[in-house]
């Protein structure tokens, strides 16, 4: 093995007192990383120069730092699992892991975390890897600056970039993740920050979490995913400053939220969706501060939600605002701002003197018959939903902004 594996015992890093630096140069075949691996020490760090190498199964077993030089390559050769970590107080930086194996019956990733805590995984490349970064059990780990791209075209032939299942305190930060199943994928996760993540061109959700409790996604990015992003069956959760565009389609939205409560959508922006925001079966969600500008419906509020708080936001641009499949009206809109209102303000306080009902009578056709929506332009239209706000007969009366300002608001 010495032939392959010249390995340089250096002086103790000056962060890691009893730690060694071991160096491993590429030469002909072998295991020199995994060897590398195993002949070091607690609190080491094993430092891999540029070259492709083909390891079957990497597994780092003791708590070390493992860095590429000039972007090593770990190449799967569409086989087998590339990297897995088994060990606390890992580091794993500066590599490009490419083609893993594919399979429908194991969850196998570029990078797997098993039962592990304060593991960091941070500047790498994952290129078409089943799974990206896959987090089993583990807690307090942070994944940050990883570009991660696939090449699925349905949600059936990729995994997600992503994946923490049964996972707490994770910090999922600055990730650029592409056409994979899901971008990012929560399911029994607690107490968990996503910030600044890119997830784009996903052939399913941007974001999906299920079960998952107190945790906070901010200032993201969900672009051009096949069905947005998808926030289920959880409670606490804060959305706050992230931008949702672009997410076209029958069955796509900015968010889907389903079965969520006490949790807060504030200071988002909402930019061409087919619908910026889905409600259903929601309880007790703050929705404040956000711009809803371009899209198909702004909101969709299905009548099985009730205590939602929908204050001072900006609706500008959208076909329709707001759109709900009842009568019973359970939440409160008050203080937006509405581009359609065409109400007065005697006082000249910025509010309009009479209410605003956001949900029109076409709107509510539309969602039941799409094809209609080839009229929208024409002057029936038109006359049908202004006969509708002045004598309301199918849209919910209850349903309206009774203090709506008359100019967009200035938010943060």
């Amino acid at each position: 093995m010495e032939r392959f594996v010249q390995v340089i015992l250096c002086l103790c890093l000056p962060w890691m007192a009893s730690g060694k630096t071991w160096h491993v140069r590429q030469a002909g075949t072998g295991h020199p990383i995994q060897h590398a691996l195993d002949l070091a020490a607690p609190g080491d760090t094993i430092l891999v120069d540029k070259g492709i190498y083909t390891e079957k199964g990497l597994v780092i077993r003791k708590p070390v730092c493992l860095r590429g030089i000039d972007w090593p390559i770990l190449d799967g050769e569409k086989q087998y699992e590339i990297l897995a970590v088994s060990a606390n107080d890992v580091v794993v930086e500066g590599f490009h892991f490419q083609y893993s194996g594919v399979s429908g019956w194991h969850d196998i990733a570029g990078v797997k975390i098993y039962n592990a805590h304060h593991v960091t995984i941070r500047s790498n490349i994952l290129d078409h890897t089943f799974f990206g970064i896959y987090c089993l059990g583990s807690s307090n780990c942070t994944l940050s600056g990883n570009t991660i791209h696939s090449d699925a075209d349905n949600d059936i032939q990729s995994g997600n970039g992503i994946h923490c299942w049964k996972c707490d305190s994770m910090r999922i930060l600055d990730n650029e993740i592409t056409r994979h199943r899901d971008g990012i994928y929560f399911e029994f996760v607690t107490h968990s920050l996503i910030r600044g993540n890119r997830s784009f061109s996903n052939a399913r959700y941007g974001l999906h979490f299920m079960f998952s409790h107190n945790n906070v996604y901010e200032r993201n990015l969900f672009r051009h995913n096949e069905a947005g992003v998808s926030v289920m069956f959880s409670h606490g959760v804060t959305m706050l400053g992230n931008t949702f565009t672009e997410n076209w389609g029958g069955s796509a939205y900015g968010i889907l939220m389903k079965e969520i409560t006490d949790s807060k959508v504030i200071g988002n922006h909402f930019l061409n969706n087919t619908s910026g925001i889905y409600m259903e079966g929601t309880t007790r969600i703050l929705v404040t501060e956000n711009t809803f500008s371009g899209n198909g419906w702004a909101m969709k509020i299905q009548a099985s939600c009730s205590d939602d708080v929908i204050t001072r936001n900006n609706f500008n641009g959208n076909t329709f605002d707001i759109a709900t499949n009842g009568s019973l009206v359970l939440n409160t809109f008050n203080a937006n701002y509405w581009d359609k209102y065409e109400g007065y303000d005697l006082g000249r306080d910025g509010i309009g003197d009479v209410p605003y009902h956001p949900v029109s009578l076409y709107s509510m056709i539309a969602e039941k018959n799409p094809t209609v929506m080839m009229l929208y332009h024409s002057f029936m239209v038109g006359l049908l939903d202004k006969s509708e706000k002045v004598i309301p007969s199918i849209t919910p009366e209850a349903l309206r902004d009774d203090k709506p300002f008359m100019k967009p608001l200035r938010l943060p």
